[in-house]
């Protein structure tokens, strides 16, 4: 989500509504006036970041322990992405190489966006081939964990999967989907995209492995999606759209596919379907008003 030239910045979205500054008062960086302090500059300033040595530091602690737990729990389409897109262990990555290489590899792109953004917009983006990506990096005293999505969360939970073709190919649909969706049908979508993008379990030669973003960074939710404290469904649009998911907790309920091709398909039926029902509504309003 962030690239380096001044012409790129005005692809920064500045949004109040969810203000990257607001933190929960029981989270270590909201009484940190030198984190904050730090979150705004690197806000301001969003392009190329010269990362102090206790964020690299905090990079290193992180990468380190979440890749241990990537060759246990992760699934082989995320880990061959982590290992085409060569992400560095010591140091917090520049986004705009980042992004150079991202797009010879999977045709996506990264943009630096200052916090969190409004659905539509952050959906409408991947359609586009966009992924957009905070540049600030969690509190140094809680390396596994952050109440926001962080450039951890951004770039080692998200960016290896867009180097997969068919990952690819259902985040532009999806997001392709939120462009043109009504405020109606952006809870649908949002549920497919948490449950997908951020959450999602798939089955590989008889186990079940992690690709969700959500999951693959942070310490804590990994083994637990596959705990036996998780109710893991086979995967089905009705009973995703269906389902509450929660920010402040560990999930309860994850939904397990098969193949990246096959919920593409679903997902393009279901929207064949829908838009289908929007087109009858508007067809029985156009009579109603000629009437």
């Amino acid at each position: 989500m962030k690239i380096q030239k001044k012409k790129i910045v005005k692809n920064v979205v500045r949004n109040s509504e969810h203000d990257i500054t607001v933190l929960k008062l029981d989270h270590p960086g909201a009484t940190d006036k030198i984190y904050r302090a730090r979150r705004d500059f690197i806000a301001e300033h969003a392009g190329s970041i010269n990362y102090l040595p206790e964020e690299n530091k905090t990079w290193q602690i992180a990468t380190r322990n979440l890749a241990e737990l990537h060759r246990k729990l992760a699934s082989t389409k995320y880990l061959m992405g982590k290992n085409l897109i060569e992400l560095p262990t010591d140091h917090i990555p520049q986004l705009e190489a980042l992004s150079r290489r991202l797009h010879t590899i999977g045709g996506f792109r990264v943009v630096p966006v200052e916090g969190l953004i409004d659905a539509k917009t952050f959906l409408s983006r991947l359609g586009r081939g966009v992924m957009s990506s905070t540049q600030y990096i969690r509190h140094a005293s809680h390396p596994e964990y952050t109440p926001e999505p962080d450039i951890i969360h951004e770039v080692v939970g998200h960016i290896p999967m867009f180097a997969d073709a068919d990952f690819v190919a259902f985040s532009r649909l999806l997001g392709q989907a939120a462009g043109h969706a009504t405020p109606e049908q952006m809870p649908a979508l949002e549920r497919l995209y948490w449950f997908t993008i951020e959450f999602g379990l798939i089955e590989e030669q008889g186990q079940t492995k992690i690709y969700g973003a959500g999951l693959l960074s942070s310490f804590g939710e990994m083994p637990h999606a596959l705990s036996s404290h998780v109710d893991r469904l086979p995967f089905s649009i009705e009973k995703v759209i269906a389902s509450d998911y929660t920010f402040s907790e560990m999930q309860n309920k994850l939904f397990v596919i098969k193949l990246f091709a096959a919920l593409k398909k679903e997902v393009e039926l279901w929207l064949a379907k829908l838009q289908k029902r929007e087109e009858v509504k508007l067809k029985v309003g156009s009579k109603s008003v000629q009437v």
